[in-house]
């Protein structure tokens, strides 16, 4: 991931990455069956593949708000039960689903997971 995006501070995301995040949600929401490649978002004039937005979101703690948590629990296969009182989504969970529907699609798109690349990639180096 490329330090492109603005860091957490103590597990909380700046307002400009929870709105990235929702801008990558909605474009994976838009993500057309035909296309192979993963959707972007622009941050500051960069590109963005929206992969890298649930990335930076992996340790937030912040609370998604309830529309956010809709939209990422009909995606999943099995019904969500939070962790907390009110089964409230962190950001965390909200972005860890995400990142594994992303590599999943591309995955059945025939790209590359670049997880797994990079994984495989320091492996090789490390036998030499």
């Amino acid at each position: 991931m490329t330090n492109a995006l603005p860091p957490l501070h103590n597990g909380h995301a700046p307002f400009t990455l929870q709105q990235l995040f929702r801008e990558a949600l909605y474009a994976y929401e838009e993500w057309d069956d035909n296309e192979v490649t993963e959707p972007i978002v622009m941050f500051e004039g960069r590109i963005v593949p929206i992969r890298e937005v649930f990335e930076a979101m992996r340790h937030c703690t912040d609370i998604v708000p309830k529309n956010i948590v809709e939209a990422v629990t009909e995606r999943l296969t099995k019904p969500w039960e939070g962790e907390g009182p009110l089964d409230q989504m962190s950001f965390s969970t909200a972005a860890r689903v995400m990142s594994v529907l992303v590599r999943k699609r591309l995955l059945a798109n025939g790209v590359a997971d670049p997880v797994a690349v990079a994984s495989k990639t320091i492996e090789r180096r490390s036998r030499s």
